[in-house]
């Protein structure tokens, strides 16, 4: 049996270790705040490629060059310091926020050498122009092979809202997205008319007999999901393989969503914003039938580009998600938990608009920033 002291003595030492508990894991509070000055990642961002004035998209070839488009129609080639334009015949129809947008290297580019792009397009039916997918192949200093995979319709004068991100799962499908086109009450719902949809291709065009939507009479069978706003972020997890994708609000409410087949993300019936003048155009952020984001902002970021830190080279950063702010100006770091975001921090502050990020091959974090061009973040040793 315990005699008196002894008793006391347990009872002194569970007093002490309850007080100290101040953080997780049993950590005192001054543990936590030592680890955390410890933890934070001091950089410097250094100018790679100068004078973009608005780099939409970037992609890295396996000789760890780069490939930039500049939203007016240029396509760029980085490499050994050099900045090249590469011709194209692709018809870009420069055009409000259209453009030439995204790049994506199919998974065995080394094999088949197919790159893919998104751009605005005014070949069709209509005045003005919408999202198409193309994909060509790269030949000393020009793109060839071109093909036109999707484009779609009707033409709109509108100059909002086309999108435009681009991606492949681990099973090789192509995914990309395509704003509403600012016809927030008509497309976004209507799965017989493209725009704020997730589309899903085979590499060659053809759509999969699996999609959801193929046996809906009237259908744009390429949807793959539907009620999106203007994703201008794409990407597939690192672990899961899913796609995940983050969309404009209006006035606060963009979201981060991760795609399921067939399903509906509720553009505008539910909604975290209001309109630009302060006004509200639905009651309701929650419905049957509609999926909830997994993160949203409020007030909006006005989200570009995103990219998981999988590199050793930021380890403090490692397995978070790195989000591009046009309207502040920033790259956002969204500390995860699994699916779930726990924190947000600012980095790359002051740069300007940043419209993209990329993690390269050599594990560093690059960033399109608007009227600079591709920037470095590089920790400081």
């Amino acid at each position: 049996m315990l005699n008196k002291n002894h008793s006391l003595l347990i009872l002194l030492t569970l007093i002490m270790f309850s007080c100290g508990q101040n953080g997780k894991n049993g950590e005192t509070a001054e543990t936590i705040e030592e680890q955390e000055t410890e933890a934070k990642l001091e950089y410097t961002v250094e100018t790679i490629v100068s004078d973009i004035n608005i780099p939409w998209g970037m992609a890295f070839l396996p000789d760890g060059s780069m490939l930039i488009t500049e939203k007016a129609g240029t396509l760029y080639h980085f490499k050994d310091g050099d900045k090249t334009e590469v011709s194209h015949d692709l018809t870009v129809h420069n055009y409000g926020q259209g453009g030439f947008m995204d790049i994506e290297l199919h998974p065995d580019y080394a094999e088949n050498g197919w790159i893919y792009f998104s751009y605005a397009s005014n070949e069709g039916e209509g005045e003005g122009g919408h999202t198409a997918i193309a994909r060509a192949k790269l030949e000393g200093g020009a793109l060839t092979n071109t093909e036109v995979l999707y484009k779609a319709t009707p033409n709109t004068t509108r100059g909002q809202h086309f999108g435009s991100r681009i991606d492949f799962d681990n099973d090789g499908y192509l995914y990309f997205s395509i704003g509403e086109r600012g016809e927030r009450d008509v497309n976004p719902q209507d799965i017989t008319r493209d725009g704020g949809k997730i589309y899903r291709l085979y590499d060659d065009g053809r759509v999969p007999d699996d999609n959801p939507f193929v046996e809906t009479e009237n259908a744009k069978t390429a949807i793959y999901s539907y009620g999106h706003r203007n994703p201008q972020g794409m990407l597939k997890h690192y672990e899961t393989g899913a796609i995940w994708v983050h969309e404009h609000g209006p006035q606060g409410g963009d979201e981060i969503n991760i795609i399921k087949k067939g399903a509906n993300y509720g553009w505008p019936v539910i909604s975290y914003g209001v309109n630009y003048d302060g006004t509200s155009f639905t009651d309701i952020t929650e419905k049957e039938g509609m999926e909830q984001p997994i993160h949203y902002w409020v007030p909006s970021i006005a989200p570009s580009g995103m990219t998981f830190v999988t590199s050793d080279v930021y380890p403090q950063w490692k397995g978070d998600l790195l989000v591009g702010s046009l309207k502040f100006g920033y790259l956002e770091r969204l500390i995860m938990d699994g699916n779930n975001v726990v924190e947000r921090d600012k980095l790359v502050e002051g740069e300007g608009r940043v419209r993209n990020v990329r993690q390269g091959p050599d594990g560093y974090i690059y960033v399109g920033v608007e009227g600079t061009g591709i920037v470095k973040i590089v920790p400081e040793s």
